[in-house]
């Protein structure tokens, strides 16, 4: 599509701010106000605008895709999605080790344990760590946790945790990272999560498409988290 504005700028509404394109307020896909609670939360959605040239490319978008969906879908119904994120509670990566034998263990320990061991005082729960692929269900009492932990979210902040958590493989991590104050503490996350992905590339080399995806996912990480942050912001 065609560029179809000159000016971008960002309003204040009874309901928070929203991004306009020449004086006209943007919709979301659905057709609702796309209204977000910070200007600095809609002045990063006035960047995708303002970032486009003569034609719009919509995978440059994410923050406007983001917001949508926290609107249009998660906002009627934010319990499926808590259901949809409780699923990753009981599978997290973090929590799924190698064998004690195994060298990538101690790895796992030195930088899984203290992130996990850190969240379970914060949550005021325990976890079980499963050294192989077998599954163990994690206790009702954990999950009662998370779930606690996740209904006290915005629908902007689950649709970020979304995105944090498919790309991380743990809710551990999305639930530290949508809370997390500075980028540094998000990427920190983020490379934790990665940890194994990051040892196999060290044991076997590099692959440059390989390497390519996993810039585009931290970037789309990052995104998320960022997401994250601004809706919290005053």
């Amino acid at each position: 599509m065609k560029r179809f504005y000159t000016q971008v700028d960002v309003a204040k509404v009874e309901s928070g701010w929203q991004v306009t394109l020449d004086g006209r307020a943007i919709k979301t896909v659905k057709g609702a106000a796309q209204i977000v609670p910070s200007k600095e939360f809609a002045k990063a959605l006035a960047a995708e605008w303002e970032a486009q040239g003569e034609k719009l490319d919509p995978a440059t978008f994410p923050m406007r895709d983001l917001v949508d969906y926290a609107l249009d879908i998660v906002t009627p119904a934010p319990g499926e999605l808590v259901e949809k994120l409780l699923a990753f509670g009981d599978t997290d990566t973090l929590l799924y080790r190698a064998d004690p034998d195994e060298p990538l263990y101690a790895r796992q320990q030195e930088v899984w344990e203290p992130i996990v061991a850190g969240f379970e005082s914060k949550l005021g729960a325990e976890f079980t760590r499963v050294s192989g692929i077998i599954h163990r269900p994690q206790s009702d009492t954990a999950m009662a946790a998370l779930r606690g932990a996740l209904e006290g979210k915005s629908p902007f902040v689950l649709a970020a945790m979304e995105v944090l958590t498919s790309l991380s493989a743990s809710l551990i991590v999305a639930l530290l990272a949508s809370e997390a104050q500075t980028r540094e503490t998000a990427l920190t996350l983020w490379q934790a999560a990665s940890l194994e992905e990051e040892w196999q590339a060290e044991l076997w080399g590099r692959d440059e498409e390989a390497e390519e995806r996993r810039a585009k996912r931290t970037n789309d990480f990052l995104g998320a988290w960022e997401a994250a942050r601004l809706s919290a912001v005053g």
